[in-house]
């Protein structure tokens, strides 16, 4: 699987882990309408899309992108930008406070839905986006973007050794 998708996949992961987690966690002092995701912070999405967008400048570069692909270029790497604001319909904590254990279990698992079915549709448009820039791309540009994203994915099963 490519590199791309596992980073997708396994903050979608993330996510759902950490939405079950919200029910039973307490509302951070200073901002008693924010539930908080354990460790997510604005500094975190910020530092992921300085990453990203270092990682696509890096890209772009190698692939050397002529004016003629500029287009695909740009609807791809817009699509390769993180959700702005995954968390938008999250409820605050006495919004699940007023429900019951059975009503809040219900309504988490509403909520892990509606946020798999985004993340879902969100990674239909990256794939989409590459196949589109895929298709604009030269012979030896498709060999630097297959070994880009080879590489990608061998760094998620090294990474799954390591863990071992």
């Amino acid at each position: 699987m490519k590199r791309v998708y596992k980073y997708v996949l396994f903050a979608a992961a993330l996510g759902t882990a950490g939405l079950g987690a919200m029910a039973q966690m307490g509302p951070k002092a200073d901002h008693p309408e924010v539930v908080h995701m354990g460790g997510m912070h604005q500094g975190d999405s910020a530092k992921m899309t300085e990453r990203n967008n270092r990682h696509l400048s890096t890209l772009k570069n190698k692939l050397h992108i002529t004016a003629s692909q500029e287009s695909a270029w740009t609807t791809f790497a817009a699509a390769m930008q993180p959700p702005a604001k995954p968390n938008a319909t999250w409820p605050n904590r006495a919004e699940l406070d007023k429900l019951t254990t059975p009503e809040r279990i219900d309504k988490m698992k509403q909520l892990r839905a509606q946020h798999h079915e985004t993340m879902l549709a969100h990674m239909s448009q990256r794939d989409d986006a590459l196949k589109a820039l895929y298709s604009t791309l030269n012979a030896e540009q498709k060999k630097v973007l297959d070994a880009e994203h080879s590489r990608m994915g061998s760094h998620g099963r090294d990474h799954q050794r390591m863990k071992s």
